[in-house]
């Protein structure tokens, strides 16, 4: 969908007056499931881009502040939650700004990114998960059984054939699909990727986009070990978090899964690499 600045323009002025002076612009990272405008200096306006990312507006808007007020790193907090018009057709949101720059790797340590983002999960999974959204369809099954994904999976291994070592493959998959969480649930991100991490001087000062928050396996949110980290810095996270070996094992799987699906992508291909050299 197109959706730009005239549109959020006229949404504000119309549903939110009292910020129609504020300036609009673009973010310059916006990501795929939303549209992010900055709105003045201290709100951000979040657009999602088809229908079936407009229930996380109402989701975000019901949990965000609550689970904000239990941590100590900042997160997307709503503060107001926009109506359909005839220019735009869904649900929206305006939420508080985080300062900062999304993460690269060339804005941080990635030793202390390991130790700050393990501390932010840590806490994450300690607040109350009391009736939370449980795994399913409105967070693509994040936290939830990683076997909804087993025909997915290996439809992509019959697919790429010899672009991989499929053997290597299959063993971290079964090893994933072996085991299941069998404590209470707990709060998870998601989408635990680059861009919706906020880095300011070289320290973790964010985390944004819960559109696939969820109660479940936290196994989901340790991805980034693989897809960002280098293996002194994935070391250090998995020390941090004191992660049991059968939730790592769980994590390879959401990683190999979203890889091998995706595997067009550098990144991909290079997640694929490091998993499959983990194996001996």
């Amino acid at each position: 969908m197109n959706i730009d600045i005239n549109v959020v323009r006229d949404l504000i002025k119309m549903q939110f007056p009292e910020w129609s002076h504020l300036e609009i612009t673009p973010v310059k990272n916006s990501g795929h499931d939303n549209r992010t405008f900055h709105l003045g200096e201290q709100l951000a306006i979040r657009m999602p881009s088809v229908k079936e990312y407009e229930a996380q507006v109402e989701k975000e808007a019901k949990w965000l502040p609550k689970i904000a007020a239990q941590l100590s790193y900042p997160i997307t907090c709503p503060v107001a939650k926009g109506k359909p018009s005839k220019e735009y057709p869904y649900h929206w949101s305006v939420n508080r700004w985080i300062d900062g720059e999304t993460l690269t790797k060339k804005n941080l340590d990635q030793n202390q990114l390991a130790i700050d983002l393990a501390s932010f999960l840590i806490e994450l999974q300690t607040t109350n998960p009391t009736n939370g959204p449980v795994p399913g369809k409105h967070n693509f099954y994040r936290g939830g059984n990683l076997s909804v994904y087993n025909d997915e999976t290996i439809k992509a291994l019959d697919k790429l054939d010899t672009a991989v070592i499929r053997e290597k493959c299959i063993q971290i998959w079964k090893q994933a699909l072996n085991t299941s969480w069998e404590r209470k649930p707990v709060w998870i991100h998601g989408d635990l990727a680059p861009g919706n991490i906020i880095i300011q001087n070289n320290h973790l000062s964010g985390v944004i986009d819960f559109g696939c928050m969820g109660v479940g396996d936290p196994a989901c949110d340790y991805v980034i070990a693989w897809t960002f980290f280098s293996h002194q810095s994935r070391k250090i996270f998995k020390e941090q978090l004191h992660v049991d070996e059968k939730t790592w094992n769980r994590a390879k799987g959401w990683a190999l899964w979203k890889a091998l699906i995706t595997y067009d992508d550098p990144v991909s291909q290079k997640v694929v690499q490091i998993l499959t050299s983990e194996i001996t």
